[in-house]
């Protein structure tokens, strides 16, 4: 699967969350669009740097080979060396092991700078032959609440431009708030020049985005992508889907969990960590009410009136100084009061400020990213970042192996003493406070595979008290959660029925 993005950006790794959404880091280390996430969570396709080019990295690459002086004095233009290239990206992706190459353009029809990549996709079935192409459109049938109706206009218009360049859709995947009407899929089917089958409705899901796959096969898009490439494809099998969202209908139980980011009023920012957290309430069968907490907010009016009365609290990633101190806070909540924490990347660093200043009496500890001259820089800068100028792909990146100490949570939630989890971070735990904090009942109980970065800190007096400086989020599949998201969720779902028998005098 691939994802081609018409942002000049090279990639989304210094693009602002409330831009763009999260950045979506691979195995190997590439930062991605948050589309691949949703690739990864829906597929087994294996994902690489391969799966996601933006408009940025196809010039860099054309301007470079110019300047190597590979097109022989040629005039370098949009056609035929951009679409080329593009062109090459798609390819790049087919050997003898794949089947089918799903390629997403990202963008609207008629952008300016979406015209290049569907130039090279117009190309791209004369050089394949049409019968091993199939293009899908996705457009949007708009419901006019004054006057009670579908427009189906738009989308004769952006097939028509599509038309006009040379691409005809095969197939029409239609959003829309209401129910297409047979008369309106016909008349989009004959303006459009599609078979009135191939016009897919898709309706947006007032319960799960897990309904999704169900209804494109309930509207026979399988079916028409089979027969259209020629495929000799086995029956669908999607019981364990059913079941997932059999799951999600039927909770046993409702819980409530804060996330405490300092982006938690956009949503897409911390795409992956409710996702993650959605697959293990559904494998707990517990229906999860999250909670979207600004931590500016609670370093504004304190935890109390923002966080009681949840069953679990989760701090997430990011950068800079803004709102710190109030995930700081949320932690010192979490921990004095035996509140399941689950700590990540940012937040895992934040605990361990927390922990010197109120446990290990470090006051005024902090981290070197937010104040250089901390008198306790308990977090500090990675050895390998320290003479590093350019921001974009420099960080620590992608799957790194970590060993778990045997007896530790971590360890008991994966079922393995060793594992591998995506990184993104500049800042690591300063070694040099490692013996106080154990001197203090806090427990390293993951490290580098050389044992000299941190990667797992716990509390083993707390009920349930874990922060990672990777990325779990971006492993976890509805229907296969993250180990640790489900201890966590696990946790507070035994802390929600304790609390519910001590309210019922139980």
């Amino acid at each position: 699967m691939q994802k081609l993005d018409p942002y000049i950006n090279v990639d989304p790794g210094t693009m602002s969350p409330y831009q763009h959404g999260e950045v979506y880091v691979l195995d190997d280390g590439s930062e991605t669009d948050l589309d691949l996430g949703h690739y990864e969570r829906f597929t087994h396709s294996p994902l690489t740097r391969q799966s996601n080019y933006t408009t940025g990295q196809i010039y860099l690459k054309v301007i470079e080979k110019e300047r190597r002086g590979e097109f022989l004095g040629q005039t370098v233009q949009v056609i035929p060396h951009i679409t080329n290239e593009i062109k090459r990206c798609i390819a790049k992706l087919a050997d003898d092991e794949v089947d089918v190459v799903i390629t997403e353009i990202g963008g609207t029809v008629g952008d300016i700078e979406s015209q290049p990549f569907l130039e090279a996709i117009r190309q791209f079935a004369l050089d394949v032959g049409k019968e091993n192409c199939l293009y899908i459109h996705l457009t949007l049938i708009p419901y006019l609440k004054a006057a009670a109706e579908l427009k189906t206009k738009p989308t004769q218009h952006s097939v028509g431009l599509l038309r006009q360049i040379g691409i005809q859709p095969d197939v029409l995947i239609c959003r829309t708030e209401r129910a297409l009407p047979a008369s309106d899929r016909e008349k989009i089917a004959l303006f459009c020049n599609v078979p009135v089958r191939a016009v897919i409705e898709e309706r947006d899901k007032d319960f799960s985005i897990y309904e999704v796959p169900l209804s494109l096969v309930e509207n026979g898009l399988d079916e028409l992508i089979v027969k259209k490439l020629g495929l000799n494809a086995k029956s669908l099998e999607l019981d364990d889907w059913r079941e997932l969202l059999h799951r999600l209908r039927n909770p046993d139980t409702e819980i409530s969990i804060a996330v405490v980011g300092k982006y938690a009023e956009h949503k897409d920012a911390y795409k992956s960590i409710y996702e993650a957290i959605d697959h293990a309430g559904i494998e707990h069968h517990a229906q999860i009410r999250v909670g979207r907490i600004l931590s500016e907010d609670i370093q504004r009016e304190g935890p109390e009136r923002l966080l009681s009365g949840y069953d679990g609290i989760l701090v997430p990633g990011g950068f800079g100084e803004r709102g710190v101190e109030g995930k700081v806070d949320a932690i010192r909540w979490a921990r004095q009061r035996k509140i399941p924490f689950l700590g990540i990347c940012l937040g895992m660093q934040c605990a361990v400020i927390e922990f010197a200043r109120n446990v290990v009496g470090l006051a005024g500890a902090n981290s070197t990213e937010f104040e250089k001259d901390t008198p306790y820089p308990v977090v500090c800068l990675l050895d390998e970042q320290q003479n590093i100028t350019e921001k974009g792909g420099t960080m620590r990146l992608g799957a790194q192996v970590a060993d778990l100490a045997p007896d530790s949570r971590a360890a008991e939630c994966y079922g393995s003493a060793q594992v591998q989890e995506r990184h993104r971070h500049r800042y690591e735990f300063n070694n040099q406070y490692r013996k106080q904090f154990e001197a203090h009942g806090m427990t390293f109980s993951g490290t580098s595979k050389q044992g000299s970065l941190v990667e797992v800190v716990e509390l083993p007096e707390h009920p349930w008290f874990v922060a990672v400086q990777y990325h779990p989020e971006f492993k976890s599949k509805p229907t296969q959660p993250h180990p640790l998201f489900s201890g966590f969720v696990q946790a507070a779902v035994r802390r929600n029925s304790r609390d519910s028998m001590v309210e019922s005098g139980s």
